[in-house]
């Protein structure tokens, strides 16, 4: 049985690139970790932003994967002195280009994974 599907033209991965690529998975593949990326993406822009826009998100979980976000260099954390201190996150370049190479990913799930809560 032979198929007409067109499969793309894989090129090989060195050590190197596989050692990056499963940090970079590992790092967005973090529970929460994209849906703060994404919220961020989406204009939040304050702590209190991005529970509202991600359900389920605890202040305690948040607070920890914006640190590690932080550290990782895909967001930045602005602190404004007011009364009361204002803090804000926007993502750094290289979360920007991480959001927009997701894109291709998210694309991908839209065509071959099932709908949360659904059939496929």
């Amino acid at each position: 049985m032979t198929s007409d599907l067109q499969l793309p033209v894989v090129h090989r991965i060195d050590d190197n690139e596989c050692l990056r690529l499963l940090g970079s998975v590992e790092l967005v593949g973090k529970r929460w970790s994209s849906a703060i990326l994404l919220a961020l993406a989406r204009g939040a822009e304050r702590f209190s932003d991005i529970p509202a826009v991600v359900p389920g998100l605890s202040d305690r979980m948040l607070a920890q994967r914006l640190k590690e976000l932080e550290t990782s260099g895909l967001l930045e954390r602005e602190v404004i002195a007011s009364t009361p201190v204002q803090v804000r996150y926007r993502l750094t370049p290289s979360g920007h280009d991480l959001i927009a190479s997701l894109q291709p990913l998210a694309a991908w799930g839209q065509k071959w994974r099932p709908a949360a809560g659904g059939d496929r």
